[in-house]
């Protein structure tokens, strides 16, 4: 045998950091410690599991695996190391997902800075948090070290008995009431002036000589927005209380750009998340001095919406974190409007809601402060009421118009129609047919009504936007979908070398009509993932090539070969070149196909390497046997087998295919004939070398 020479570039090296650094944060990570920042998990046997991040999900499906590092959603298919697991969460590169590593597990990274070339080559939405995390230094700054911050910031949130370490923890500054203060100074420090209109830190006003830059906060205390990770997403800008008089807007905001949407962060999430996960629950209020009061008042666990309407990507990261809500708000006719409508929306997403309405005239703010931490934690355990108690008393308790009344029920009777928990739905149902005397079935006829519609109105959608037909086919297997997974599964008798083969025999060839392209088959991917889990692993020692050498070939190096003999390919090109870059990594010293194609940067083949190598029964602790030693070579050769016999069969129905199109001429019919025969022959080689029996 001859065995080409085969070479693929090494995996590139990231610029900025080098490969010894890489390997030690590699080697540091823990994906349990990274993806806890951003999802509950729950301990299930060696391993734990949670709310997949990715998609809509109300039964934990996400797993992560310790012993591995590696997580695995088994409806969506996203995963991977700790590294891509941020790559794909977090929208962020390979060399950040490190940096946030690095900066996690206290390794340092020595980069060279960066030129002004290297600057401008930065993507945007780089740059664009490069900017906000610079203004958002330079606001604290000036708060604290600039005499107009000391006397008229730091003055104002002194007032307002904020502490100075609240004001460190949340990095709240001062923009100076200069019109471009900040924008001469980011200026000055290099920073583009595309960047700085982007982000919303500033606007261009025309002028004759040209465009001048504005500051968009200026004269105002600031109040970063951080994301889950961390990264500075946007700003809020409040007047001070002397300038509120008479003035209708209070607070400017970033506008929305390509990292920050209002609908899809909370304010306060990065500083609450932990103390989410640790008592449970999660208080929703109103705006920013809110959520720095209830931390002052030693709550943590309190997020903001900032006056948007609550949006269900809010809702689904803190369903992460935790079922239970509190809504927490003012009790005049804006904070009953802000409760009323999320809950709907709350319920629909598996949500517990608890609503507490303060005393009118206060909010959470002005009321943290007229009371101790304990007056406050005992106040809102002692007050705050279920949705239904919450609802009654506001739409039917004390209302005589039977219409009104009637109205008010309806309402309930729908919120809890929407909660997706049936047990609890018929507990809720119950409770309120006691409430207001009235005979249990009647509201369950109306909540069937609901439902009924509810189901229509999802079934509309579903058709509006092509899911029916499968358009949008998320979970292929090609890609390490939930469907590839399954069908590993079932194939897992065969894959455990429950079989014999010699491997002496040579395998049947396509000598006559190679056959190059055909579909993508599941034995297709049972051998790339033989390449990831084992690709490494030598089952041929001492093989004597054509010209009287002697070579060992790994599994990578083998499939490779004999793929390379009849010119074959995969069908699937990510399956191509994981097969390359296995070949070009298999004689490295320290080469391990699972470790490099899970961590790998390219996310498309970390996480079809992940879907390949978690196993779903592995992931729940149960005992695993392994295969005997030897059945990995014989797996390897039947699977070859299999593939090439995919092949065949798939050829015979073309050509049946062809034989009965209109106007073929007895010519191509006979040439037809003779291939189908030959094809049918080499068929029937190979199974008998499997072992099977062909019924024709």
């Amino acid at each position: 045998m001859h065995f080409p020479r085969l070479f693929v570039p090494l995996q590139p090296i990231i610029a900025m950091i080098d490969r010894a650094t890489v390997d030690k944060i590699i080697d540091a990570a823990r994906i349990v410690d990274v993806v806890g920042e951003f999802v509950t998990l729950r301990k299930s046997g060696v391993n734990y599991k949670g709310l997949c991040p990715f998609h809509d999900d109300k039964n934990p499906s996400f797993m992560v695996s310790p012993a591995k590092n590696i997580c695995h959603c088994f409806v969506c298919g996203k995963g991977g190391t700790p590294a891509g697991f941020l790559m794909e969460h977090e929208q962020m590169t390979y060399p950040d997902a490190l940096r946030w590593l690095a900066k996690k597990y206290n390794i340092e990274i020595v980069e060279k800075e960066l030129t002004d070339e290297e600057r401008q080559e930065q993507n945007a939405r780089e740059s664009m948090f490069i900017v906000n995390e610079w203004a958002k230094d330079y606001f604290h700054r000036t708060l604290l070290n600039d005499p107009d911050g000391i006397a008229i910031g730091k003055q104002y949130f002194r007032s307002r008995g904020i502490r100075d370490d609240i004001i460190e923890k949340f990095q709240l500054g001062y923009a100076l009431n200069r019109r471009d203060a900040m924008a001469s100074e980011a200026l000055k420090a290099g920073y583009q002036a595309e960047f700085l209109v982007k982000t919303g830190l500033c606007f261009e006003k025309r002028q004759e000589e040209g465009e001048e830059l504005i500051d968009r906060y200026r004269g105002r205390v600031i109040f970063p927005w951080f994301n889950i990770s961390g990264k500075v997403v946007a700003f809020g800008g409040r007047l001070l209380d002397s300038r509120t008089k008479g003035v209708q807007q209070k607070y400017v905001n970033s506008p929305d750009s390509d990292i920050y949407h209002k609908e899809r962060e909370l304010y306060g999430l990065f500083q609450a998340k932990k103390a989410i996960v640790k008592e449970d629950r999660v208080f929703m209020v109103e705006g920013y001095t809110d959520v720095i009061a209830m931390h002052q008042a030693g709550i943590e666990n309190v997020v903001a919406n900032s006056g948007t309407a609550l949006s269900v990507h809010q809702i689904h990261m803190l369903h992460r974190f935790t079922s239970n809500i509190t809504l927490l708000y003012d009790g005049d006719e804006a904070g009953i409007h802000a409760a009323m409508r999320g809950t709907d929306m709350l319920l629909a997403e598996g949500m517990n809601i608890k609503v507490l309405l303060l005393p009118d005239g206060d909010d959470p703010d002005s009321f943290a402060r007229k009371h101790s931490s304990q007056e406050l934690k005992d106040y809102i355990e002692k007050n705050q009421t279920d949705f239904i108690t919450f609802k009654t008393r506001l739409t039917v308790a004390n209302v005589t118009d039977p219409v009104k009344r009637s109205e008010g029920i309806g309402g309930i009777v729908k919120s809890i129609s929407v909660i997706p928990d049936q047990i609890l739905r018929s507990t809720y149902l119950t409770d309120f047919a006691l409430r207001i005397g009235m005979k249990e079935q009647t509201l369950i006829a109306e909540m069937n009504k609901y439902i009924r519609q509810n189901i229509e109105e999802k079934r509309k959608e579903r058709e509006r936007n092509g899911e029916s037909s499968g358009v949008n086919g998320e979970s292929s297997g090609v890609n390490g979908g939930a469907s590839g997974v399954l069908a590993l599964q079932a194939t897992e008798g065969r894959e455990n070398g429950q079989y014999s083969v010699n491997p002496t025999v040579s395998t049947p060839r396509f000598e006559s009509r190679p056959i190059t392209t055909h579909p993508l088959s599941q034995v297709e991917l049972l051998l790339v993932r033989e390449i990831v889990r084992h690709g490494e692993e030598v089952i041929f020692e001492d093989v004597e090539t054509d010209d009287g050498g002697h070579v060992s070939l790994t599994v990578a190096q083998y499939i490779d070969f004999d793929l390379s003999q009849d010119g074959l390919r995969f069908a699937n090109e990510l399956h191509n070149q994981i097969l390359s870059e296995a070949v070009a990594h298999s004689g490295e010293e320290g080469f391990k196909a699972e470790q490099y194609f899970t961590g790998h940067p390219d996310m498309n083949i970390s996480r079809l390497a992940t879907s390949l190598v978690i196993d779903r029964h592995q992931l729940a602790g149960r005992f695993v046997v392994q295969p005997r030693e030897g059945s990995l070579r014989q797996r390897v050769l039947h699977l070859m087998m299999d593939f090439r016999l995919d092949l065949i069969e798939s050829r015979l129905k073309q050509i049946l295919q062809q034989m009965r199109q209109p106007g073929i001429s007895a010519e191509q019919a006979m040439q037809l004939l003779q291939e189908h025969k030959e094809t049918k022959e080499l068929r029937d080689a190979l199974a008998k070398r499997l072992g099977s029996d062909l019924i024709v």
